[in-house]
């Protein structure tokens, strides 16, 4: 019986050789005989269902989709974590550094469920809070390398603030992440007024779990994302969800359906004891004045 983590790693490497595949203009018989294996054989790698993906093939189809080495390496990296029983992942001794397996599937979903107890997601950072963390990390950045960093993940937020079917975010934020203090109190009170400004949105839910509500699941829990792909025209869902976590060494992607449903649980018992949206955003709104005066 295959594994629901690996699957995932299966499913994605498909996606970026069918992507490929379609960005360079060859159908499934002509990419497959490049290759010199059946279109049935391709499409089965496309969609994940190849357990054990041979590196021959990688190599040949990364070369006629002209992937460079980075990204040849993320398609080995994939492969491998395919091959893999294991149904968690820790991703750093495979892929390439500026391959973020996150940032692909993020740009799928259609709907990410997050519960952050200390930052600011990714989707709702301003530039100067994302620019401070960012520098954190990676301190010896040049100014370019930094800047590119930083555009990136602005660039990430297009996902939510398109006009044509934006992807619908739904967060609840532990006021700690209010009160820590990322790059200064006039950075702070733009990226609390940027977040309640966020949270008008149609498509953007945003509520503040208050110290004063305790620990609604009775310990500490760290940040998760739950991210779900949509339904087709028959109401199944297009990709199984995926859940993912990260910690100071690694990063977990959860798929066993089981697990989904646990994070689903523990979000509905978070968003229960936080402030509804108009509060969360009136507390926003009144500690963004605390940090500007």
């Amino acid at each position: 019986m295959s594994d629901d983590g690996s699957t995932l790693a299966r499913r994605q490497l498909g996606k970026y050789l069918r992507d490929g595949r379609q960005e360079r203009g060859l159908t499934l018989h002509h990419a497959a005989d490049l290759i010199q294996r059946s279109a049935t054989a391709l499409q089965r790698i496309e969609k994940g269902n190849v357990a054990k993906v041979r590196e021959v093939d990688i190599d040949a189809l990364c070369r006629i989709y002209e992937f460079d080495a980075d990204h040849t390496a993320a398609m080995k990296g994939l492969a491998a974590q395919g091959n893999d029983q294991s149904w968690w992942y820790e991703f750093g001794d495979l892929m390439p550094e500026n391959f973020d397996f996150f940032v692909g599937l993020e740009a799928s979903a259609q709907r990410l469920t997050t519960y952050e107890p200390e930052l600011v997601p990714g989707l709702l950072q301003t530039p100067a809070y994302a620019s401070t963390l960012i520098r954190s990390v990676y301190p010896d950045d040049g100014p370019e390398e930094h800047a590119r960093r930083v555009q990136l993940r602005m660039r990430r937020q297009t996902r939510i603030t398109r006009k044509y079917e934006p992807a619908t975010l739904d967060v609840v934020l532990r006021e700690s992440v209010l009160r820590g203090v990322v790059g200064g109190s006039k950075a702070m009170a733009a990226q609390l007024k940027h977040l309640a400004d966020m949270g008008t949105r149609s498509n953007i839910n945003v509520q503040v779990l208050p110290f004063s509500a305790g620990f609604p699941l009775g310990e500490a829990v760290g940040s998760f994302v739950i991210l779900e792909f949509g339904a087709d025209s028959r109401g199944q869902a297009v990709e199984p969800p995926v859940v993912y976590t990260e910690s100071f060494i690694g990063e977990l992607y959860l798929a066993k359906p089981i697990a989904v449903q646990r994070y689903h649980g523990a979000y509905d018992s978070l968003r229960r004891s936080a402030l509804d949206a108009t509060a969360s955003r009136a507390l926003l709104r009144q500690i963004a004045k605390e940090y500007a005066s």
